[in-house]
């Protein structure tokens, strides 16, 4: 193709940036403006993707981790002919549009991930390329490569800063994921100013240093040089690329180029129209030129194409291993095959079952139904529980196991599992860590409510039950910042029967769920196994009644709930009617309706005390501003968990006389 129109398709992108910004004033120009050459040459030359079914399995991924650049992935959307008319582009940052601020997953077609908050994209590209690199290990046979595409991801200065970002590359590093690329936007320039105010360190070095291999790009304005590097990266498949390279924030703009005042503003209608004479362009809004449209637009043939020639050699695959394919056509469904539960373990009641302990049982239970189920731990194997029997364990240069070793990189190990639900075929991935350090994951899991990924956050050592380490790792606040959080499911089963009907309510939820297990032994409550999971699935529900209408209710999660059926045999020998309501997940109790609701809990009875061994922010919904909270308001302390139960006040003591507050005050 002629330099002319190769200039007037990089401009275009520029162009409709600018305008887009301009017109929402509010937004990012800087970074399309800069980085138009190297994404014009992996969107034209280099990625295998289909505008017409952007869900096609094997195409390539493409993140821009760099999400405040927005407009340049809407702008390539846009031009290559997806589901993305013009108008849209005209309506970026307005309510109801499919153009929003950062991307969003699910909200605009090509869109692969949320990006914004820096280095998540990063990260989850790494999990994206980790799904390739396992289902290709799982699917694949000699002549036959349907598991074959690769991860691009566009990084700014900002992404690798984040600790997130350089987790997950030392993960990528050492798992040897070939098949991924990171295009690094290195323009020197960050939003309140130069880089070199805040960081001053050989980036090629440093992912030298932990695997990769680097390459680099000194004018960014070559798109050539940029095509170059790309099909050299493609070449290397023992180990992760990063190509640096160099480019100007802002380019074109007679007066903001180079400078962070081109990173996070409009430039303003007299510089828009300055920088459209600097590159010869028509003084007109969101002008795209014929020619360059129908460049952009060969996307669409080239794309069909590529899928056209892997529906073949997947029908002759299919045709070769049929079981394998069936699987396959199940994966990408989502399903869950049939019988997947058929072997989830029943606990006699009287025996005494830390909840972690369940969990490990239940999982490899399921586990041995879902061959593409995979997760890990940091470096917690031995105490969450979560290693799949029998499987393989990652390690250097092995990205095709199903245990998953993150090593102490909590929020890394987040942003990887969503990275592997959003690639899809990856049936309920998961991660694994104690409660307290959900804080360093956090991010990563909010975004994953945000996107309703698959996933499970499994969490054990779940409160002061963990006694003698003390409160660095006892959380109190935990599960009040969990169940804060929209969109995320969150699971505190009682005892080991509950943890097997947790389980099952999780695989079956669409969206993330949290579960969250004790580290000491508790009780096995006698309950019917099909009704209990129907129970669990509503999220709360009567475990201890009396007879008639109740005075006092007393409503309790995981280990709490055996507190309050002690406290129940107190009251109940005193002649107090009360009932006692396991709650082991209040967002699915939330969402039941009223009539259940007041079946559980009737407006009738305003006694009602809750016990958790954490705050007590979100209890008052349950039992209303007049009931009573068993809770934690400080830290906790070191020394035998009975101990600690006892000296801060989780007793069944302070349960009953709580309770009989309530009802003397009633």
């Amino acid at each position: 193709m002629s330099d002319d129109l190769q200039t007037l398709a990089i401009n275009t992108i520029r162009t409709l940036a600018m305008d887009a910004v301009q017109r929402a004033n509010s937004g990012h120009p800087g970074l399309p403006m800069g980085a138009a050459p190297m994404a014009w040459a992996l969107w034209t030359k280099v990625l295998r993707h289909n505008p017409r079914n952007p869900h096609w399995p094997n195409r390539d991924r493409f993140v821009l981790s760099a999400g405040h650049g927005s407009m340049l992935l809407y702008a390539l959307l846009h031009l290559s002919g997806y589901d993305l008319p013009l108008e849209e582009l005209k309506n970026f940052r307005q309510w109801g549009s499919h153009t929003p601020g950062h991307p969003e997953h699910g909200d605009t077609a090509g869109v692969e991930t949320t990006t914004g908050p820096l280095g998540q994209g990063a990260a989850n590209a790494v999990g994206m390329a980790l799904a390739e690199a396992f289902l290709a290990g799982h699917f694949n046979r000699p002549g036959h490569a349907i598991v074959d595409h690769r991860t691009y991801a566009l990084v700014s200065d900002g992404d690798l800063q984040e600790g997130v970002c350089m987790e997950a590359c030392a993960l990528a590093g050492l798992w040897g994921l070939g098949k991924l690329t990171f295009l690094y936007d290195s323009n020197d320039i960050q939003l309140d100013g130069p880089t070199d105010m805040v960081w001053r360190e050989d980036v090629q070095g440093r992912f030298q240093a932990i695997g990769w291999h680097t390459l680099a790009v000194a004018d960014g304005n070559d798109a050539a040089q940029v095509g170059a590097a790309l099909a050299e990266a493609q070449q290397v498949n023992d180990r992760p690329t990063l190509i640096s390279v160099h480019t100007t924030i802002g380019y074109g703009s007679p007066n903001k180029a180079g400078s962070s005042d081109a990173h996070g503003s409009p430039l303003g209608p007299d510089e828009v129209r300055l920088t459209k004479a600097a590159l010869g362009w028509p003084d007109e809004d969101f002008y795209i030129p014929g020619e360059a449209l129908e460049h952009f637009r060969e996307a669409i043939p080239r794309g069909a194409q590529q899928e056209s020639e892997w529906q073949a050699r997947f029908r002759a695959w299919a045709a070769a291993h049929p079981e394998l394919a069936a699987a396959w056509e199940q994966l990408q469904r989502g399903d869950l095959p049939p019988g997947w539960d058929a072997d989830l373990p029943h606990y006699e009641a009287g025996g005494v079952v830390a909840t972690r302990n369940a969990n490990g049982e239940v999982l490899n239970a399921i586990a041995q139904h879902l061959p593409t189920m995979i997760g890990g731990d940091a470096d917690l194997a031995g105490s969450t529980k979560t290693l799949i029997s029998g499987a393989d364990s990652s390690g250097a240069d092995v990205a095709t196991a199903r245990n998953l070793r993150f090593g102490v990189r909590e929020h890394a190990m987040g942003a990887i599992v969503n990275g592997l639900a959003l690639h899809g075929g990856i049936v309920k991935p998961y991660s694994a860590t104690f409660l307290t350090f959900s804080d360093y994951m956090r991010a990563s899991m909010r975004l994953g409510a945000l996107m309703g990924v698959p996933a499970l956050y499994i969490f054990t050592h779940d409160s002061i039950g963990l006694g003698e380490d003390g409160p660095t790792h006892q959380p109190i606040e935990h599960f009040a910042a969990l169940r804060a959080i929209p969109n995320l499911t969150v699971l505190r089963p009682a005892d080991a029967n509950e943890t097997v009907a947790a389980w099952a309510v999780a695989m079956e939820q669409p969206g993330p769920c949290v579960l969250i297990f004790t580290r000491q032994d508790l009780p096995v409550i006698e309950q019917d196994a099909a009704q209990l999971r129907a129970d669990v699935a509503r999220g709360g529900y009567v475990l201890q009644d009396c007879e008639g209408a109740p005075e006092v209710i007393l409503l309790a999660t995981g280990s709490e709930v055996h507190i309050a059926r002690d406290a129940w045999q107190v009251l109940s020998d005193e002649g107090i009617k009360t009932r006692v309501v396991s709650m082991p997940c209040h967002e699915l109790f939330a969402a039941q309706d009223e009539a259940y609701r007041e079946q559980v809990l009737p407006a009738s009875v305003t006694a009602r005390v809750s016990v958790e061994a954490g705050v007590a922010q979100g209890w008052y919904r349950w039992i209303g501003s007049g009931g009573a909270a068993i809770s934690l308001e400080r830290f906790g302390a070191s020394a035998p968990f009975e101990e600690v139960y006892e000296n801060l006040g989780i007793t069944v003591d302070a349960v009953a006389s709580a309770a009989r507050g309530l009802i003397m005050r009633g």
